[in-house]
C-alpha cells in the first residue's frame, strides 16, 4: 500500500535528517547545480532510500540534499524521474509525496523547455502560469488513497497566483526579464516534429517538456501550493535546420541557471 511504503521511506530518512524541511525544490536539466547554493546538511543518495526510483538522465544527480537557503529548511531534488525513462506515473511523482510527508508547505519547480511562442528566445526563463497535460499520463489513475488527497482534484490554479505575482516582483527587482506562459508536457523521449510544434502551440501552448505537469498534479492533490519556472533552451517553431540535441539543451540551461537560482533564492527567502 502506498501510504505504508511512503512511511517506510519516510522513517528512513528522519533517522538520518531529523529537521522539518517548510520548502521543496525539484531541479531539471541542466539545474542541478543549484544544490550548491543550499547550505547543505546533509545529502542521501536516492540508491539508499526504501522504494525510490533512481535517475538515469545525464544531467541529474540523484541525490536528496537537505540544507538551509536564506534561513530556510529546504529539500531539494538534485535529479528527478521521468516517464519515458519507463518510470510508472506513481514513481515519477513518489518524491513528491515523499516531500509533503516530510513537512514541506511549498514546492518549487524548474525545468528545461523547448519554446514554441514565437516571442521566446533561447535562455529566456518562463514562469509557468497553467499547463495542458492531456498527452501525459495522469499520476492520479488508480485507487486512489483518501489519506493523501481527495478523488477528483480540483486544478483550477494548479501554480499558485500568489507566488506568480512574488516572482515577477522579484525579477523586476533583480532585472531578470521574464516571460509567462502555459507549458505543454508531453512524454517524450523523441523532441517535437515541426507538425507537432505547430500543433502544440494552436492549442494554447507556449513552450513544451517531458516532466513537471504529473509532478505538480500530485503537489495539488496533496494540497501543496506550487510555484514552477522552465528555461527555454531550444526553439520549435523556426525555419532554418531543426535538429535539436540534448547536449544543446543543457548547454542553454547550465547558462540561465544562475538567473533562475538568483530568483528562487530570493522567493525562498521571501515565501
Amino acid at each position: 500500500m502506498l501510504t505504508q511504503q511512503l512511511q517506510e521511506t519516510i522513517t528512513y530518512i528522519k533517522k538520518i535528517y531529523s529537521h522539518v524541511p517548510e520548502i521543496g525544490i525539484v531541479l531539471g536539466s541542466g539545474l542541478g547545480n543549484f544544490a550548491t547554493e543550499i547550505k547543505i546538511e546533509q545529502e542521501i543518495s536516492y540508491n539508499d532510500i526504501p522504494h525510490f526510483p533512481v535517475s538515469t538522465v545525464e544531467g541529474h544527480h540523484g541525490k536528496l540534499v537537505f540544507g538551509e537557503l536564506n534561513g530556510k529548511k529546504v529539500v531539494a531534488m538534485a535529479g528527478r524521474f521521468h516517464f519515458y525513462e519507463g518510470y510508472t506515473p506513481a514513481q515519477v511523482v513518489y518524491p513528491i509525496r515523499v516531500m509533503k510527508f516530510l513537512g514541506i508547505r511549498l514546492l518549487m519547480v524548474s525545468n528545461a523547455a523547448g519554446g514554441v511562442n514565437p516571442a521566446f528566445k533561447i535562455g529566456d526563463l518562463m514562469i509557468i502560469r497553467d499547463h495542458i497535460s492531456l498527452i501525459t499520463p495522469n499520476p492520479l489513475i488508480g485507487k486512489n488513497e483518501e489519506e493523501l488527497g481527495p478523488r477528483f482534484p480540483d486544478m483550477s490554479e494548479p501554480y499558485s497566483k500568489e507566488l506568480i505575482k512574488k516572482v515577477k516582483k522579484i525579477a523586476g527587482e533583480l532585472n531578470v526579464p521574464v516571460q509567462e506562459g502555459v507549458y505543454f508536457g508531453v512524454t517524450g523521449p523523441t523532441f517535437e516534429t515541426r507538425a507537432e510544434y505547430q500543433m502544440i502551440y494552436r492549442l494554447g501552448g507556449d513552450a513544451v517538456g517531458m516532466s513537471t505537469v504529473q509532478e505538480v498534479i500530485t503537489a495539488i492533490h496533496m494540497g501543496l501550493p506550487v510555484v514552477a519556472m522552465s528555461v527555454i533552451t531550444d526553439i520549435g517553431i523556426r525555419e532554418e535546420d531543426n535538429i535539436i540535441t540534448h547536449e544543446e539543451v543543457l548547454q542553454a540551461a547550465n547558462e540561465a541557471a544562475p538567473k533562475l537560482s538568483a530568483i528562487f533564492k530570493q522567493l525562498v527567502a521571501e515565501v
